[in-house]
């Protein structure tokens, strides 16, 4: 008699836990997406751009590393949509997408035709890219453009060589892809971060930025988190802390403190 009122009470306990599981909404924590190129790839590698950010925001919303190496502004545009869309955009919330290609686009056409993108096109990607994003409900103003970085040539022709091509790239044109990408993030009323200008400013030494004349070095990449947080906190800054802080949880009764909603 004993063992089936235990074996009763344990029935009860079950179909009540099953009942307030039924209940619970998934938490689901907000995005910032970083789509890019080899540079944002790299930028959750230690002390990356990438993983600084994600170490400000945690317990607020996940940072998304959605880098692609080699990639430019035309396969991107094309895989955009099987990235972000309305219905990944309704499920994350997403606070904020940083749109960081050029560094490949720039490459020399006759140099290297497979990445090259001519800038009149690479400046219509971009705009594309910006239109993709409000179709999937990401408006102008979550968006932040970043220009390629400059080049330093000397650097990236040795990477070249032990490549075994010629130097496939010039900081010059670079620098003309870093300008296209600032109008056309004016064009769709975004921010822009323009590295090509800010890390040649006051004709400052460039190439401690860089680890192999295209790459960012690790003060880079703390260049590119300090300048990019001063854009992206505005638009996460309203983002609540999710769950509580454990010195606040009902020690007695943690369900009150850990299932109720948000």
């Amino acid at each position: 008699m004993q063992h089936l009122k235990i074996t009763l009470l344990y029935w009860k306990f079950g179909l009540r836990c099953r009942f307030i599981m039924s209940k619970l909404k998934t938490i689901r924590w907000p995005q910032v997406v970083l789509f890019g190129d080899s540079i944002t790839q790299f930028s959750f590698q230690a002390n990356g751009w990438g993983s600084e950010l994600a170490n400000k925001l945690a317990r607020k919303c996940d940072v998304v590393n959605r880098g692609l190496s080699g990639y430019n502004s035309r396969w991107a545009k094309i895989l955009l949509p099987r990235l972000i869309n309305s219905q990944t955009s309704a499920d994350h919330n997403i606070a904020a997408v940083t749109v960081f290609f050029g560094a490949n686009d720039c490459a020399l056409e006759d140099k290297n035709p497979q990445q090259h993108v001519p800038l009149q096109e690479y400046s219509e990607n971009l705009k594309e890219i910006a239109r993709l994003l409000a179709s999937a409900g990401v408006s102008s103003d979550k968006v932040v453009f970043i220009t390629p970085p400059p080049l330093h040539e000397p650097a990236w022709e040795k990477e070249c060589t032990l490549k075994g091509c010629p130097l496939n790239r010039l900081n010059s044109v670079a620098g003309q892809y870093a300008q296209a990408c600032v109008q056309a993030a004016g064009q769709c009323g975004a921010d822009v971060l323009d590295l090509w200008t800010l890390m040649q400013k006051d004709g400052q030494d460039y190439t401690v930025y860089l680890s192999d004349g295209l790459h960012l070095s690790e003060k880079g990449n703390q260049f590119v988190a300090q300048h990019l947080w001063r854009l992206l906190e505005s638009r996460v800054a309203d983002l609540p802390f999710i769950l509580p802080y454990w010195g606040d949880v009902d020690a007695q009764s943690p369900e009150s403190s850990l299932l109720c909603d948000q």
